[in-house]
């Protein structure tokens, strides 16, 4: 069974790239860097925020057991780490990737095997996990997979800092959106990602993502549907409480909400030291108490842990622990 929209053709890539890429607006930066010509490459390095360029560059694909249990109930997520991103979290797990160019470069028919590598490795679904910045390169591969017999769901795993026209391109193609809310707060925006818009990218594409999108299960799987994580982050509180009081009024009923106590800083912050902290047990019930308070009954709360040591090193052939993990493709390779 097909359980993905039906879907356009996006023609010649070069012409795609050329509408979408060559000043680039992929994202709310809106950096306008041309990242659509192989030669400018090292200029497009210097100069996208995002750090790449218009050929998708990925660090690691395999069999992830780690998400949400919707999405990993039997074959585990089929999980695909790009390189690079457009918002940069200073606490991000995945700094090797996102800021330090761990990966390589794989043409759209490399990329579109990949997808039907991990299908038949027996993955729930294909996890495409921050690929904003890839859009128009990931659409062209995934048309060229499913054409080669692509059947599972397609989940958009991002940090929700997208533009509405990148939404409406991706509505075609993908089955779930497992989308952040990290915060509603401009100055704590501007404080932690260096750019009071992100509250804003959020309040208009997260409508886009819940229309007419489920959710929809196939035994313990989702097949279709929106899961909104969001990040506790220490001393930030009303943050939190006000997420939730936002998801409630706007989207409650229509999406999961995935409360995540994971927080664990991975490098000294000095501009904001308040995140050199981890979350305290009087911090986490206070958060439980709140989902209570509104009404919050379906989704997901994670443990409160310290434990750090299921952070992922990319050099490593297997970047997670066995039991969290099955690789399929590594860029080492």
């Amino acid at each position: 069974m097909l359980f993905c929209n039906s879907i356009m053709t996006i023609g010649n890539p070069s012409d795609f790239y050329n509408k979408h890429a060559a000043k680039c607006k992929l994202c709310p930066r809106k950096c306008g860097v041309r990242r659509n010509n192989a030669a400018l490459t090292a200029y497009t390095q210097l100069k996208a925020f995002c750090g790449e360029s218009a050929d998708i560059r990925i660090a690691f694909a395999g069999l992830h057991f780690g998400e949400e249990p919707c999405l990993c109930s039997s074959g585990g997520s089929g999980t695909i780490f790009f390189t690079g991103c457009s918002l940069k979290c200073p606490f991000c797990q995945n700094m090797q990737i996102s800021r330090h160019g761990f990966g390589r470069t794989v043409q759209t028919e490399e990329f579109a095997d990949i997808l039907l590598k991990l299908q038949k490795a027996g993955a729930d679904n294909i996890n495409f996990v921050t690929g904003t910045h890839f859009v128009p390169a990931i659409l062209f591969s995934l048309e060229l997979a499913r054409k080669k017999g692509l059947i599972i769901p397609v989940v958009w795993n991002t940090s929700g800092y997208e533009e509405p026209a990148a939404i409406k391109l991706l509505n075609k193609y993908i089955d779930i959106y497992l989308t952040d809310i990290k915060t509603l707060d401009s100055d704590l925006s501007l404080k932690v990602f260096k750019t009071d818009n992100y509250p804003r990218a959020v309040k208009s594409t997260l409508p886009l993502m819940v229309k007419d999108r489920g959710p929809e299960y196939k035994n313990d799987s989702l097949v279709k549907g929106v899961i909104v994580r969001h990040l506790v982050l220490p001393g930030e509180l009303e943050s939190t409480k006000n997420v939730i009081k936002w998801f409630k009024e706007n989207i409650g009923g229509r999406a999961l909400l995935s409360v995540m106590f994971q927080y664990t800083p991975v490098k000294e912050n000095k501009t904001n030291p308040g995140l050199n902290n981890l979350i305290t047990q009087k911090e986490y019930e206070q958060v439980v108490l709140w989902l209570d308070e509104y009404g919050i009954e379906e989704g997901f709360v994670q443990e409160l842990s310290t434990d750090s040591s299921w952070y992922p090193d990319f050099t490593k052939e297997n970047p997670f622990s066995s039991e969290l993990c099955r690789k399929v493709w590594h860029y080492n390779e």
